[in-house]
């Protein structure tokens, strides 16, 4: 039996003030969705859903958060608590977020270009707020990808990760990228194996959710918190089915 609840994160991203979603990363492969972002979140949290990534795919492009406008409309609009995510590199840019709104950000090319102050927002903005997005481009190479996935490191999952963990990271969302708005199932194993060699850490997994037992399977793992996008956009799963879910949990 499941000891906790799963957190049902859905994702809005955003180029040019649509919603947009990448397939496996690639801006080329980008499929536009008519709905408003604000239209959206207020949607989605008629269905019981209490949280939401939104992700500024300009910011992540430009290395500074762009539609710090729309976090400020959904978080003025829904009660809805946003981890904000998109080319957050400096201290004025997490300060910037929690002003617009964000109840959380999260950040993965600082985290390897400036690990330090990355590790000190862990520290002052405190444990809570502050997410590693560590994603990698394959499961099986287990290498840290950034600016967007756009950019390949040689730097290991496990020892990136390690590094902040022993420096009080709480939070960590981790996508497999070749599964990325494929939905072709997450990586079960990858997840396995970071719960293990990190205990006690909140897992957010994201990438390759097409079907409510994909989500079931990941809380019975233990994972904090699951976010969806495509899933949901092509209708794969259905917000009746997210709140059933959520209610029987």
């Amino acid at each position: 039996m499941h000891s906790r609840k799963i957190q049902i994160i859905p994702s809005i991203s955003i180029i040019e003030n649509k919603i947009t979603r990448l397939k496996q990363g690639n801006f080329s492969k980008e499929h536009i969705y008519p709905e408003s972002p604000i239209d959206l979140a207020q949607k989605f949290e008629d269905h019981g859903i209490t949280k939401l990534q939104l992700v500024d795919l300009d910011g992540t492009r430009q290395g500074k958060p762009v539609h710090y406008h729309i976090l400020e409309a959904i978080a003025g609009h829904t009660h809805l608590e946003v981890d904000f995510a998109g080319g957050i590199r400096t201290d004025g840019d997490v300060n910037q977020s929690f002003e617009y709104g964000a109840k959380r950000i999260t950040a993965a090319t600082a985290a390897v270009k400036t690990r330090e102050e990355f590790a000190s927002w862990v520290i002052s903005y405190g444990r809570e707020k502050i997410a590693l997005g560590a994603d990698t481009i394959s499961a099986e190479g287990r290498k840290v990808a950034i600016l967007g996935w756009q950019q390949d490191t040689q730097i290991d999952l496990f020892e990136h990760v390690d590094y902040f963990y022993s420096r009080s990271l709480k939070f960590l969302k981790t996508s497999d990228i070749s599964r990325e708005g494929i939905v072709e199932g997450p990586s079960f194993q990858l997840y396995r194996d970071l719960m293990e060699k990190f205990p006690g850490i909140r897992l957010i997994a994201s990438g390759g959710v097409h079907r409510l037992e994909d989500i079931e399977r990941l809380r019975d793992m233990g994972l904090y918190g699951v976010v969806f996008g495509r899933a949901y956009y092509e209708g794969m799963i259905t917000l009746k089915e997210i709140e059933k879910f959520i209610v029987s949990q």
